[in-house]
């Protein structure tokens, strides 16, 4: 074989510890027959313990020698040249962070079980379908918090995701404004792929000057999937106690019943301000999925690219199968017993 050249060369010192081993099972093997002979003489030898023959002891070392050899060489991993083949290379193309509303009105049931549930079904769905994507989670109402930072650990966000709901932020109400600025941030400094926020919430904003933070993204090529769900012209919030399933209405904290407004004007002008999309979902359920599939899959570039490499000539595996044949010969040379012949000669 031409040209032939070894993956791992630093093996090739494995050598000198088969050589020890292998002196040391001779030694071993030579020296128990001559404390042997001491004792007892060569035709009783031969009527008290059939051993092996000279000649076979020394066959039965060289075959875990060259067994030894062979796995050694294997570890080198003798190569030759070969063709080209076509491989599939993808990298990371987007970064996708879900901005989710867990203020309090997203417990209506509008949506089945319920805005929030519905909103982290499809979410979990969306999730599953990004691979290649870092993804990653902020949480807000009145004000915003990083649950998941971004990354391809599906697992951990799906376990994230799964223990999110309106405890997960302590001040009431719902501050764009501040979700925006705490997702831009989160972003980082990493601007070699495509950015997508995805904006979901059922809310006006509470004087968060989301106009401000949108500029930060801009600024930061992010671009901004705007999902508003709700009424624009407010709906009050049912809710059901899930003791008694006891239906009321949601009350601040004067008792007044809570109006939910979806500020669908601001949403639309986020979205636009960064190149992005604002899809009104309303008060029905929410099909999350194919409003990525229609919206956010188009602002993600797909860098899948079908490259060539150089794809060697592997040799170990017959060298693997010399060691085996090899060890399967030692075993057998040991297995054999000096014939009738043998004996007489030895003790000639």
């Amino acid at each position: 074989m031409d040209g032939i050249v070894f993956a791992n060369p630093d093996w090739v010192h494995g050598v000198w510890p088969a050589l020890a081993l292998v002196a040391a099972l001779g030694f071993l093997e030579f020296r128990g027959r001559d404390l042997l002979g001491r004792f007892v003489s060569a035709v009783m030898q031969s009527r008290l313990a059939e051993g092996a023959s000279t000649l076979r002891r020394i066959a039965k070392l060289s075959f875990i020698l060259a067994t030894l050899l062979f796995g050694v060489v294997a570890l080198m991993r003798p190569q030759t040249p070969g063709g080209t083949e076509a491989i599939a290379a993808r990298r990371i193309s987007a970064d996708i962070m879900v901005v989710l509303d867990v203020s309090k009105s997203m417990l209506a049931e509008d949506a089945a079980p319920n805005r929030l549930a519905r909103a982290k079904a499809d979410i979990a769905e969306f999730v599953d379908r990004v691979t290649g994507h870092r993804v990653g989670l902020v949480a807000f109402a009145g004000r915003a918090a990083v649950m998941s930072p971004l990354t391809t650990d599906y697992g951990f966000f799906h376990l994230v995701l799964k223990g999110v709901d309106t405890s997960a932020v302590s001040r009431g109400g719902t501050r764009i404004g501040d979700a925006i600025n705490k997702a831009v941030a989160a972003f980082g400094m990493n601007r070699g792929v495509s950015r997508v926020m995805l904006l979901i919430t059922d809310g006006e904003d509470h004087d968060s000057y989301p106009l401000d933070a949108v500029d930060e993204a801009v600024n930061a090529g992010i671009r901004i999937v705007a999902i508003g769900f709700g009424s624009e012209t407010g709906s009050e919030i049912t809710l059901t106690d899930p003791d008694t399933g006891a239906k009321t209405l949601l009350t601040d904290t004067d008792g007044v019943v809570v109006r939910s407004r979806l500020d669908g004007e601001l949403l639309r002008e986020l979205a636009l301000r960064t190149e992005g999309i604002y899809v009104p979902a309303g008060t029905s359920a929410i099909d999350l999925d194919a409003i990525v599939e229609a919206h956010v899959e188009p602002l993600v570039s797909d860098s899948a690219a079908r490259l060539q490499r150089r794809a060697p000539t592997e040799h170990y595996f017959w060298l693997v199968l010399g060691a085996i044949v090899c060890l399967v010969a030692a075993v057998w040379a040991a297995s054999f017993r000096a014939s009738p012949w043998e004996r007489r000669r030895t003790t000639a």
